[in-house]
């Protein structure tokens, strides 16, 4: 593998990040404050964790895609997230090579980090987000 690509977090959908919250901070880590991503619909807060995070995710609307998660799978991961040198171009070069994407392009999310989302169907079946500068 590359150094210049690392796991950067793993998503996990939960009703409540004040609930979630709690476990977390019993095993000893630090859950961050809880941020608005309003183009998404979601409450986020990370908790890192030896170089990588957890994402808690929120949904803010029923009808958003973590509400709609949610509701039909429960609470669990959602997706996992990969951090890479240059994300403009690793979403021009996947896009090229035929891979299919969940995102029609980068966007900026929480802490203003760029990402884009990668289609299960092109990873395993695992939703793929890809972060970087």
């Amino acid at each position: 593998m590359s150094d210049a690509i690392r796991l950067d977090h793993v998503g996990v959908a939960v009703r409540s990040i004040a609930a979630a919250r709690g476990f977390y901070e019993l095993m000893g880590f630090e859950v961050g404050a809880a941020e608005e991503i309003a183009h998404e619909a979601v409450r986020v807060a990370m908790v890192p964790m030896d170089g990588s995070r957890v994402e808690l995710i929120e949904a803010t609307a029923e009808d958003s895609v973590i509400g709609r998660f949610v509701a039909r799978r429960g609470e669990g991961v959602h997706h996992l997230a990969v951090r890479v040198d240059g994300v403009d171009a690793e979403f021009e070069r996947l896009r090229a090579a035929g891979v299919r994407m969940a995102s029609e392009n980068v966007k900026v999310g929480a802490g203003g980090h760029r990402y884009f989302f990668v289609h299960p169907e092109s990873t395993g079946g695992v939703l793929m987000e890809v972060v970087g500068e």
